[in-house]
């Protein structure tokens, strides 16, 4: 214990830094979300799985608030009480809530192992050891919950192979021209992923549209609705010209609420958030996609909710709702001072 005592006397670095700024901004945000889930929850086994997400991130916050006043490190101000009317009428199903904490787990399994790939200080290494443990948890409590309830959805099963084979011709990368080869299962996993998170992406901001404030942000969340059942299409298509299904939609789990519950800031943040994932999931799909026409059509998707993105961040400047993270020190601007 003392050693991790100790470690406050080595500086943190900026990779450091920003895997802390940030889970202490997403923790906030997971309180503000959560908090209205709890109180509108009723199958009292999702309630429990939100009690978890709840109690998990504000034991984050708690441990983050003592660390940067021992750092003398500015404490973030992410999002309060007053991004959140808990007590609102429900906006989602509670099928839905699990579905989207399943979801969150993810996002929160990859952005830990890459905090303990980037930090050095032991305390800092084993802060994210706990955060990894809690999404490992949380992955495993939705899993286990949604297979009881049949809402599990799986990926595509295929025929098992019979034997190894090698790739032998360059026609393996094809896909525009002649006859295509069959979708490997390495794409086919990238393909179902990519329509999944579009499907929890649409229902969110499907809710978020009927409950956001601002006509600029209402607009907005429209407009992603659309970009995000084009690309569900694209993708679907692509596993249906193979025999291949595609998950559901989640459309049926938004309910008619239209009363305030979630701050424009927040629904903004949130938005954002799952349009940053989206914009790596597309990355990687590419990446392990050697099919010619499938990498195309990442490509060609890509700029259009990097666009989107950056849409949304304008908004967010323009309405001072984007915390600004740590920056490094201006020189210039030291000297000329």
């Amino acid at each position: 214990m003392s050693d991790l005592e100790d470690q406050s006397e080595i500086r943190l670095t900026a990779a450091e830094m920003a895997v802390l700024w940030s889970q202490y901004i997403n923790d906030t945000s997971v309180i503000c979300a959560n908090s209205h889930f709890l109180e509108k929850t009723t199958d009292p086994e999702v309630r429990s799985i939100v009690e978890f997400t709840l109690s998990t991130a504000k034991s984050n916050i708690e441990f983050l608030q003592g660390f940067f006043k021992n750092e003398d490190f500015p404490i973030p101000f992410g999002f309060t009480e007053k991004d959140v009317l808990p007590e609102a009428p429900k906006l989602f199903s509670d099928t839905f809530v699990l579905m989207y904490l399943r979801q969150m787990s993810i996002l929160a399994m990859a952005a830990s192992s890459a905090a303990l790939g980037l930090a050095t200080r032991e305390d800092v290494v084993a802060f994210h050891k706990k955060v990894l443990q809690a999404a490992v948890k949380l992955q495993d409590l939705t899993r286990r919950l949604m297979l009881k309830q049949g809402t599990y959805i799986r990926p595509p099963f295929i025929s098992t192979p019979d034997k190894v084979d090698f790739v032998e011709k360059q026609q393996f990368l094809n896909g525009f021209f002649g006859k295509k080869r069959a979708l490997t299962v390495v794409e086919i996993t990238h393909l179902f992923m990519n329509i999944q998170t579009n499907a929890i992406g649409k229902a969110l901001i499907t809710g978020f549209g009927q409950i956001a404030k601002s006509e600029e942000v209402k607009q907005y969340l429209k407009r992603g609705k659309q970009i995000a059942q084009k690309h569900m299409d694209i993708f679907g298509g692509l596993l249906i010209k193979e025999d291949l299904p595609a998950p559901m939609s989640w459309d049926a789990a938004v309910m008619d609420s239209t009363s305030s519950i979630f701050s424009d800031k927040l629904i903004m943040f949130l938005t954002s958030a799952m349009i940053a994932a989206g914009v790596g999931n597309y990355g990687m799909g590419m990446a392990a996609s050697p099919r010619k026409d499938l990498g195309f059509q990442y490509a060609s998707l890509i700029p259009e909710i990097a666009l989107y993105a950056e849409d949304g961040a304008n908004i967010m400047i323009k309405n001072g709702w984007m915390e600004e993270p740590p920056q490094a020190d201006d020189k210039d601007q030291l000297m000329d001072s």
